[in-house]
């Protein structure tokens, strides 16, 4: 058995836990998950029914833990694990998977199949059998957390520049965007560009909140490998940043697995440490506009828009009411999906592959049945409450010739609002995806 094999295999004994074994024995072979599946509706192939690519993983787990399986591998299906078989594990749940979990819910044994692929793209990452961008931009993260000062200077400077953009957005020449500040109530943990820290830097002006800008990226690349000690290097910058400025509160930029890290992993991670509330930037607005803290002009938005459900967010994270209740509250023609909620279609930009230039064709045909719902809705412009999701809505309106736009929610907030420069920032923002000169290099 090579070292690579003895690594893997390590990597999955380490999981071996309740939940997974439960994953693992307890499928039906019934077969249900199969029509759930965005991939299978597709492209309808035995390679992509979630069922068969759990299967694969069995194999290896019955060969090795099952006493059964290991007397008679030809009865049970078991088989040992090779490095060949490695490889075809790690390029299934990379490529082939994006973790949606719409299999899961649809399981009637609650079989969770995200779980086990999370497992394979463990064993695949510490093998070396991982994509070299999702690597490449974990480990860039991780190194700018052990020393912000190299590059904090380069970044406040990049704000200084954006409050101008933020005055002239509000029509306010005292906006600031904080950064650092000691006491704030909300630490706002943005992406890479500015089109995810002006909208909601107005929006807080606007209604007054105390917040200060984090001075790191919400994205974490450790969870789309499986590698919990890098997913949790990467939010240890963020948790260490809100206990120095003495925060009660984080709030997450519109990106789904971000939400999905900090809100519900992290605390397990952390412990007694993480003694502040976790909320999505929709959350946030969804109370504001509750509580009429904003002066929003629905008419500002009469395009029929519709809505993407992030897995994430929605699924997996629970929120669901409060994106429809802004929308409602900023649009005139909105239309739901269908199906829309929890049995909502992944995009098939989802668990990194989005950023993977290597699977361009796989995640376009992934993505067909969102195109088919958005064209069933009759809706012009889609908003995604997620970075990923808009990017991969973006490429598959022009790869089918679907023609609507993409935005994300706080874009129509803004919109609504009828502050002086915000028809030009919003028509910037649902035009391209992030453009290079937005972006703010990030310790």
């Amino acid at each position: 058995m090579s070292a690579k094999i003895d690594t893997a295999l390590e990597v999955l004994q380490k999981q071996v836990n309740q939940p997974l074994v439960a994953a693992l024995e307890v499928c039906a072979r019934c077969g249900i998950c199969t029509e759930a599946c965005h991939y299978y509706q597709a492209e309808p192939v035995d390679e992509h029914m979630p069922s068969m690519r759990a299967e694969q993983l069995r194999q290896v787990y019955r060969s090795k833990y099952d006493w059964l399986g290991k007397l008679f591998p030809a009865w049970t299906n078991a088989w040992p694990l090779t490095e060949e078989k490695l490889a075809m594990l790690a390029e299934m749940a990379f490529t082939k998977c994006t973790l949606c979990a719409r299999c899961t819910i649809n399981c009637p044994m609650g079989v969770d199949t995200p779980l086990l692929m999370t497992a394979v793209r463990a064993m695949a990452t510490a093998t070396g059998n991982a994509p070299e961008i999702l690597e490449m931009l974990a480990d860039a993260a991780i190194e700018k957390g052990r020393d912000p000062s190299i590059y904090l200077d380069f970044y406040l400077d990049s704000i200084k520049e954006m409050e101008k953009e933020l005055q002239e957005l509000t029509g306010n020449p005292n906006a600031r965007i904080p950064v650092q500040k000691k006491g704030a109530k909300k630490l706002y943990v943005a992406l890479a560009g500015a089109h995810t820290i002006l909208p909601a830097a107005a929006i807080f002006e606007t209604v007054g909140e105390d917040w200060t800008l984090s001075i790191f990226e919400a994205a974490n690349y450790g969870v789309f490998l499986g590698d919990a000690s890098r997913a949790k290097a990467i939010a240890r910058r963020i948790v260490d940043e809100a206990k120095a400025l003495g925060v009660e509160e984080i709030v997450i930029s519109e990106c789904g697995h971000a939400y999905y890290a900090m809100r519900w992993v992290a605390p397990n991670w952390f412990g007694d440490e993480f003694t502040f509330r976790v909320t999505s930037l929709v959350e946030v607005i969804a109370d504001y506009v509750q509580r009429g803290l904003l002066d929003l002009d629905p008419a500002a938005n009469p395009e029929a828009i519709t809505y993407h459900d992030s897995c994430n967010l929605g699924r997996k994270g629970g929120i669901l009411e409060e994106p429809r209740l802004i929308l409602r509250a900023v649009t005139t023609n909105f239309r739901e999906l269908t199906p829309a909620k929890e049995e909502a279609y992944c995009c098939g930009g989802g668990a990194g592959l989005v950023a993977n230039p290597d699977v361009v064709d796989l995640r376009m045909l992934a993505g067909k049945p969102k195109v088919d719902q958005v064209r069933r809705s009759g809706a012009n412009i889609v908003v995604a409450a997620c970075e990923n999701c808009r990017l991969q809505l973006g490429d598959l309106s022009s790869h089918y010739g679907a023609g609507f736009g993409v935005t994300a929610i706080a874009d129509l907030v803004v919109k609504a609002m009828r502050l002086p420069g915000a028809k030009q920032t919003v028509e910037a923002s649902m035009t391209s995806s992030v453009n290079e000169s937005e972006t703010v290099e990030r310790p």
